[in-house]
């Protein structure tokens, strides 16, 4: 039996403003954006554990500070192909609040490009047909200079991938 697919409200990552400051990136020749707020550091690749028995969307670990953080593939979740490792390629450390609270988690990415500022009046919420990609994954799409930019929804898509995993051993 499958989650019901939740509804997300576009303008709650707005909370009233006219604009967010964001670090936008790219994925697999898409850009996205996650509020500059939540970002702790941006890393080149280190080395990564594997965790045996995960799913690929978090197969493996990095220390970061000291801490073994897990380190996530949003492609995967997105249903992309997987990426491959270039002098580019980056991996944000992100501080997510899931059920258990603050959590740190990294992200990894194809290239980081810069932290701007995005406009609510620029925003529209992902159109319900049409989406290759689950609607509840994004918050909202923005336009900028003739392209869209991808706000996701970490919150919904680090829950629905632990929901998966937590299905899939019990």
């Amino acid at each position: 039996m499958s989650e019901p697919t939740q509804k997300t409200d576009h303008k709650n990552i707005w909370q009233g403003k006219d604009e967010i400051s964001v670090l936008t990136f790219g994925l697999n020749g898409e850009t996205f954006a996650i509020e500059a707020v939540i970002v702790q550091e941006i890393l080149d690749l280190l080395p990564e554990t594997n965790v045996p028995g995960s799913l690929p969307f978090v197969g493996s670990v990095i220390n970061f500070r000291g801490k073994v953080i897990p380190l996530a593939d949003i492609r995967i979740a997105f249903g992309m192909e997987g990426g491959h490792v270039t002098i580019d390629s980056r991996i944000i450390v992100t501080e997510i609040d899931l059920d258990d609270g603050p959590s740190l988690v990294g992200i990894r990415t194809d290239k980081v490009f810069e932290v701007t500022t995005l406009a609510a009046a620029a925003s529209e919420p992902p159109p319900i047909i049409g989406m290759r990609w689950r609607p509840d994954y994004i918050h909202a799409l923005v336009k900028r200079e003739g392209e869209f930019i991808i706000l996701p929804n970490l919150q919904v898509i680090f829950s629905s991938q632990r929901n998966t995993a937590l299905q899939a051993t019990g």
